[in-house]
């Protein structure tokens, strides 16, 4: 079994040796090891042992500093955001998984979240927000990609909450919306010399 090493640190040291001299007095014979580290971790402030552990475990994981989010594909999201105007309805079915994934998830934004709907609700709330005249090609993927859920006799249909990958996150948010594309193409297209 390997040992895992525990720092001490006590924040008084007067407060300390009373406080062991204290246990030690009180007790008819020797401590044992277990009873020696409760003795020491009460003297350092702790409940026992266990608490000690348990605090300088917590201060370890709290110091580490946490992973990096994955970086978000702006390209990708403009290439996403062209598939829809700028009342947010999808134009067209993009032809590439990638893109189809990114534009469900801009359609699961726009479900109510923990709310019960029935199968003509989501054909109403999927017509709303899609042009090209397949609601049902669009509910289907959105089922099979696990953003919607649905009883077995496809009666009840429900927004499946999880966190959006950061791509869908900022396409949702807008970062890659058609007019902000619109805007940065115009920049793009201006000459130099003409801005002066």
């Amino acid at each position: 079994m390997s040992r895992i090493i525990h720092t001490y640190e006590a924040p008084d040291l007067s407060a300390l040796a009373r406080t062991i001299k204290r246990e030690l007095e009180a007790r008819s014979e020797t401590p044992g090891h277990v009873e020696i580290l409760n003795i020491l971790s009460r003297a350092a402030g702790f409940r026992n042992y266990q608490h000690l552990k348990a605090s300088r475990t917590a201060e370890t994981r709290l110091a580490t500093a946490p992973e990096p989010q994955p970086e978000v594909d702006f390209r990708r999201v403009e290439t996403a955001a062209r598939c829809f105007d700028v009342a947010d309805v999808l134009l067209r079915w993009p032809g590439k998984t990638n893109l189809q994934a990114l534009c469900l998830w801009k359609l699961w934004s726009f479900f109510p979240a923990e709310v019960e709907m029935t199968e003509r609700q989501v054909n109403d709330l999927l017509k709303r927000h899609h042009a090209f005249g397949d609601h049902a090609l669009v509910r289907r993927e959105m089922v099979n990609m696990r953003l919607l859920s649905r009883t077995a006799d496809c009666r009840s249909y429900r927004r499946v909450e999880r966190r959006p990958p950061p791509d869908a996150l900022a396409l949702i948010r807008g970062s890659g919306a058609p007019a902000t594309v619109a805007a940065a193409a115009v920049d793009r297209s201006v000459p130099s010399s003409v801005e002066g």
